[in-house]
């Protein structure tokens, strides 16, 4: 059964449900993303949720992905909680699916990860009342993906809120991974190949390795070196630099202070702000130690055209949210 069938299932099942939200109850949101069973885009979403008694619902097809413990509430459309709002972080299946089906919701668009700028097939069938990036650049892209010139409000990303303070150790450097493998979750970046063999270069040359892994990358791939404990952008203040494939990641650890090198496959198709904000790219991992020793932070303009404002963006997006819940 294909990935599409099994979401179309799911959505089958569902009830109508909802309600209206009055004046004195904090919102109640369902989210749905690209990547219907990844949580950790709304994670940092959490605690400025819980603050202000705002209940949040990730909507997922079925709990098959679903990892124990995981903080973030989720639900299947056929039990998702009567809601005041409906977001989605993109405009693949899942989110256009979930759109259609509690379109008695109002609708708004938030990217919480990059997209690329070019427009989604189901695109149109997306009437969001508003939309929402982090930083200009995203913007930019996120406008093409849905097929809209509609101002976007730029609210900054969620996971600059608490930036860490840089402390970079002698000879670090973090190796920032992406998915090597596509799952029901979502796709895979081509590039880890070279960037296995850029991080075995720069350990040859002295350089200890730290290595932030995507939450659905393939750990064995990594295990012979330190995997960060913590997320990638707080591991980033203890690096001198950083490598991996461009992605969501790159502004936001170039914010912390660290400079990145992107590992470019040719295959690899990313929104160009991710590599703006690139010390250099290499394509061959002989190139990975001088890049690394090179590498240096984009100018003040690029970084923030491509990150956005920091700090306390995570009370801007649910303040933008709250005006049209309803």
């Amino acid at each position: 059964m294909s990935r599409r069938a099994v979401l179309g299932g799911a959505l089958a099942l569902a009830a109508l449900g909802g309600g209206t939200a009055s004046a004195s109850r904090a919102p109640r949101v369902l989210i749905a993303t690209n990547e219907p069973w990844g949580t950790y885009h709304v994670k940092p979403l959490l605690a400025e949720a819980a603050r202000r008694g705002w209940r949040l619902t990730q909507l997922v097809p079925d709990r098959t992905g679903v990892t124990p413990g995981d903080p973030v509430p989720v639900a299947t459309p056929d039990t998702a909680p009567r809601a005041d709002l409906l977001v989605v972080t993109g405009a693949g299946d899942w989110p256009a699916d979930c759109a259609a089906r509690f379109r008695h919701l109002p609708l708004v668009a938030s990217s919480l990860a990059y997209q690329q700028p070019v427009e989604a097939p189901r695109a149109k069938q997306l009437h969001p009342r508003l939309i929402t990036s982090s930083s200009p650049a995203e913007a930019r892209a996120f406008g093409a993906y849905l097929g809209t010139r509609r101002r976007i409000r730029i609210v900054g990303s969620p996971q600059t809120d608490n930036l860490p303070v840089r402390a970079p150790e002698p000879g670090l450097v973090l190796v920032l991974t992406s998915v090597t493998h596509p799952d029901g979750t979502g796709a895979a970046a081509p590039g880890t190949e070279l960037l296995l063999a850029s991080a075995e270069k720069l350990a040859a040359a002295g350089k200890r390795i730290l290595v932030g892994l995507h939450p659905r990358e393939d750990r064995s791939l990594w295990d012979r070196y330190e995997i960060s404990d913590v997320p990638s952008v707080h591991a980033s203040a203890r690096a001198e630099a950083a490598i991996g494939i461009p992605g969501t990641v790159f502004p936001l650890v170039t914010a912390v202070g660290t400079p990145v090198v992107g590992c470019t496959d040719p295959a690899l198709t990313v929104p160009d702000y991710l590599l703006s904000v690139c010390s250099s790219t290499i394509t061959d991992a002989g190139q990975a130690v001088d890049a690394i020793n090179g590498a240096h932070l984009p100018d003040a303009e690029t970084l923030a055209d491509a990150v956005g404002p920091v700090g306390g963006s995570a009370r801007r997006l649910l303040d933008a949210w709250s005006r049209f819940a309803r």
